[in-house]
């Protein structure tokens, strides 16, 4: 394979008892229970306070079921009512969205969840955790060329297993690692770039990967 680049509540009164009361004999545990009273407005509100709860659980319970809705349906099914809704109403997502960080400057998992949520190519699936934490590293040093190299090569994941390199050969992609040897050899080969921005940023990510040795 070539890539193209591209709450009740309760209450009771207690009476203060008379030297009297304290020589009469104490109540059995019945009395005592028959004696607690719940006012009407402490009925009420705990009625109300059920009520709310119940409603806010049935109200959650449809957001949820209208998001696995809108994301079953795929972007290009989707209208932009339900874009709306879905921006809107996925918290995780919009906290992502919400920072105003371009798509280089997000961390893997943030990147992997907004593909996930919006419907696009989920590239980031096929990421072991120490390449996501690699991704990372990329970001955080100012890196976009090196991290764009590491989103190339979860691209050819995403396209299968068996992908093209050097002189013809093919090669897993998905359980090749990700070295410089591996991207000299085989992964800056199933990529198709004209312009050579795809070659720079494997190169990029190459000599980030001298200077960054794995321990």
């Amino acid at each position: 394979m070539i890539v193209q680049s591209t709450s009740a509540v309760l209450f009771a009164n207690t009476a203060a008892r008379s030297p009297a009361a304290r020589q009469t004999p104490t109540a059995s545990p019945a009395n005592i229970a028959d004696t607690v009273r719940i006012s009407q407005a402490a009925r009420e509100a705990l009625a109300s306070s059920n009520a709310s709860s119940s409603s806010a659980t049935n109200n959650d319970k449809s957001v949820e079921a209208r998001l696995a809705e809108i994301r079953a349906r795929g972007p290009v099914n989707r209208s932009q009512e339900d874009q709306d809704f879905l921006f809107a109403n996925d918290k995780r997502l919009a906290e992502i969205t919400a920072q105003g960080k371009p798509p280089e400057k997000l961390t893997a998992d943030e990147l992997d969840y907004l593909q996930k949520a919006t419907g696009l190519v989920n590239t980031f699936a096929h990421l072991s955790s120490a390449e996501k934490a690699l991704y990372d590293k990329a970001v955080a040093s100012g890196n976009t060329e090196a991290a764009a190299g590491i989103s190339m090569i979860a691209l050819i994941r995403q396209g299968g297993e068996t992908a093209g390199g050097a002189n013809g050969t093919t090669y897993n992609s998905r359980t090749t690692e990700i070295t410089a040897a591996n991207i000299e050899k085989y992964f800056s080969h199933s990529i198709v770039d004209p312009t050579g921005k795809a070659q720079s940023q494997f190169q990029a990510l190459i000599q980030f990967l001298q200077d960054n040795p794995v321990a």
